[in-house]
C-alpha cells in the first residue's frame, strides 16, 4: 500500500504540529519550520505514533528553499496528497499609525507573497484529486492588528481566489476557521488571557480534520 503524503508549513509548533500528529497514523508527514529543535520534537511524537517524517527546516519566505523542497517532493514521491498552510508571521501589536515598516514588509513576504509562491509550487503537486487548507483569522479590522490582519485577510483572499478557480477542476481547496487555541501566536497577541476558555490544539485538530475528510 502506497502511504499518503502530508505537507505541512508551519508544523513545528501550535496547530500545525498538531495537524502532524493527527495526520500521522495514515500520512508521511513532511513538516515545514524555522526552528530545528521543534521539529526533531515532533518527529519524536509522530515515530511514537507509528508514523514517519521528513524534517525541512526552512522559512517559508525563502523561496530558492521552497523551490527545492517542492522539487524533493516531486523526485521522491511524485505528488502529494494534502497541503497544510499553518504557518503565519504575527508582527507585534500597534496602532495603525504606527506601524513599523519593517514589520509590515515581513507580513507581507510572510503572509501574502509565501502564500502566493507556495500555491504556485505546491499546485502542480496536488494535481487534481489532492487537498490544500487555509486557516482563517477573522481578527481584520481589529484594533492594533493592522500588520496581521491586513495581511492575514489578503492570504484568505488568495486562498478563495484559487478555491473558486479549482472548484470543477481541483485540488480541492478549503479554508477553516479554527477556535481559539493556547497557541505562542496567541499567547503574545493577548498576553493576560486565561487559557482555561480556550481549545486544546490536539482536539481542535482532530475537528477540523473530521470536517475535511467528509
Amino acid at each position: 500500500m502506497i502511504q499518503k503524503t502530508a505537507l505541512i508549513t508551519g508544523a513545528s509548533r501550535g496547530l500545525g504540529a498538531a495537524f502532524a500528529e493527527a495526520l500521522a497514523p495514515t500520512h508521511h508527514i513532511i513538516a515545514v519550520g524555522r526552528t530545528v529543535g521543534a521539529l526533531e520534537e515532533l518527529d519524536d511524537r509522530i515515530k511514537a505514533l507509528g508514523g514517519s517524517a521528513t524534517l525541512a527546516p526552512m522559512n517559508v519566505t525563502d523561496t530558492a528553499a521552497m523551490q527545492t523542497l517542492c522539487r524533493g517532493i516531486y523526485d521522491r514521491w511524485g505528488s502529494l496528497d494534502m497541503w497544510l498552510h499553518t504557518a503565519i508571521h504575527a508582527a507585534p501589536l500597534t496602532p495603525t499609525h504606527h506601524i513599523d515598516a519593517k514589520d509590515f514588509e515581513k507580513s507581507i513576504a510572510g503572509n501574502i507573497t509565501a502564500t502566493a509562491t507556495l500555491i504556485n509550487y505546491v499546485a502542480p503537486l496536488l494535481g487534481t484529486e489532492g487537498q490544500a487548507v487555509f486557516f482563517d483569522d477573522p481578527i481584520a479590522g481589529e484594533k492594533f492588528f493592522g500588520s496581521y490582519g491586513a495581511t492575514k485577510a489578503a492570504q484568505i483572499a488568495l486562498a478563495h481566489s484559487w478555491q473558486a478557480e479549482t472548484a470543477r477542476i481541483g485540488p480541492r481547496v478549503e479554508i477553516v476557521t479554527p477556535h481559539p487555541m493556547p497557541t505562542a501566536t496567541r499567547a503574545r497577541f493577548f498576553p493576560g488571557e486565561s487559557r482555561e476558555n480556550l481549545h486544546d490544539i490536539h482536539a481542535e485538530a482532530a475537528r477540523l480534520l473530521a470536517t475535511l475528510q467528509k
